[in-house]
């Protein structure tokens, strides 16, 4: 059994129920910019954070390896690198590796060792199943079955930089003003019932999903033990895992619109299912039926993010805050109105989304705004 997640709270803080920072900008053009503002504006919700989680996830990170699955993996002795490398070299044809840049900072302590390896699923990979399959299942058998090391980011042309501190520590202990990608996602973690430990810090990921998170998965547990049927292992000791591992599935797996697994995850009120049409009636109660253990209970806001596409979406009843911002081809969430405009101060628009209704930023696509705009023949 691993136990790297007993790094507990240092500080012995209080449990602040209300508290976690979110933020996400993405270029919809796919111009690639650097995390300066991201890192500015998640530092101005300091105050949301204790400094016991701080994490970054970046899009069209890797350019000239945007072919290859990116591993990054935290080791805590050199004996699990050792064991891990030579997993890596039987199962993957590893193109490059190389230690991630890291530097000594202030309020940064007994780091794990960060390794980036670069890899290429080849004929090893049984036929009956996909690339991304075989991936998520090696994922998993080292994050059970090595101990003293887990895999963290598997995504190809991104990467997920995370752990124990503040968002601003986090950013310059990883070095991230040498980094570029058209989508950033940002964290400040004030963990509640969970331990605050480098690997339980958010971004939590698989292959390219990545989420962060502001709330509290209640439902943890039957969430989990629905995604174990899939061979999905929850070993980060945190409860927004479970939300990474069922966008895969809803998404990748069953391939559901994220509109409809917006309706899994946040799903409407009974009382509003009974008043649809019968179409509309029949569908919603089928994704009740089929994928109830699912339904993530207890307050929230995620910010969703792969390849191409920056999703925001809250519970029901938004307990949790997410501001939306636009300016240019520029999209941003927030849990603050201030952070936004901290970075960009003149908006060319600005809302607070309906509870269980998804923002989504897509490569290609016109702000949701103006999606929404000119489907009602305004624009």
């Amino acid at each position: 059994m691993k136990d790297i997640w007993k790094i507990n709270n240092p500080h012995n803080d209080d449990k602040v129920i209300d508290a976690c920072s979110i933020f996400g900008a993405m270029d919809v053009t796919g111009r690639r910019f650097s995390g300066e503002g991201v890192i500015k504006a998640i530092t101005n919700m300091h105050d949301r954070s204790n400094g016991l989680g701080g994490g970054f996830a970046i899009y069209g990170l890797f350019p000239d390896h945007a072919d290859n699955y990116a591993f990054h993996i935290m080791y805590l002795s050199a004996a699990a690198k050792t064991q891990t490398e030579q997993f890596l070299k039987d199962n993957f044809q590893v193109i490059t590796d190389e230690m991630v840049p890291t530097r000594a900072v202030k309020g940064i302590n007994n780091p794990p060792l960060f390794w980036r390896y670069f890899i290429e699923v080849d004929s090893r990979k049984p036929l009956d199943i996909t690339a991304d399959d075989y991936v998520v299942s090696k994922v998993m058998q080292v994050n059970t079955g090595i101990d003293d090391v887990f895999v963290f980011s598997s995504g190809k042309n991104m990467g997920v930089f995370k752990g124990v501190g503040y968002p601003e520590q986090i950013a310059d202990f990883f070095c991230l003003e040498q980094y570029k990608g058209y989508l950033w996602t940002a964290h400040g973690r004030f963990p509640t019932n969970t331990p605050g430990w480098w690997g339980g810090a958010h971004p939590f990921s698989l292959l390219d999903w990545t989420v962060v998170h502001n709330g509290e998965i209640s439902s943890y547990g039957i969430n989990r033990r629905y995604l174990e049927q899939f061979g999905y292992h929850c070993t980060m000791q945190t409860d927004t895992e479970v939300v990474a591992y069922a966008v895969d599935l809803l998404i990748r797996k069953h391939c559901l619109p994220v509109e409809l697994v917006a309706k899994v995850l946040a799903p409407p009120f009974w009382n509003e299912i009974n008043r649809q049409n019968n179409g509309q009636k029949e569908l919603l109660l089928t994704l009740r039926q089929v994928y109830g253990s699912l339904l993530l209970n207890g307050p929230f806001t995620v910010i969703i993010a792969h390849t191409g596409e920056m999703i925001g979406l809250t519970d029901r009843i938004r307990l949790r805050p997410l501001t939306v911002g636009e300016k240019g081809n520029m999209l941003y969430l927030s849990s603050e109105e201030s952070a936004i405009r901290l970075i960009s101060p003149e908006l060319d628009s600005v809302w607070t989304p309906v509870g269980g209704e998804p923002v989504i930023g897509r490569l290609g696509q016109p702000l949701p705004s103006r999606r929404a705009l000119a489907v009602t023949g305004v624009m």
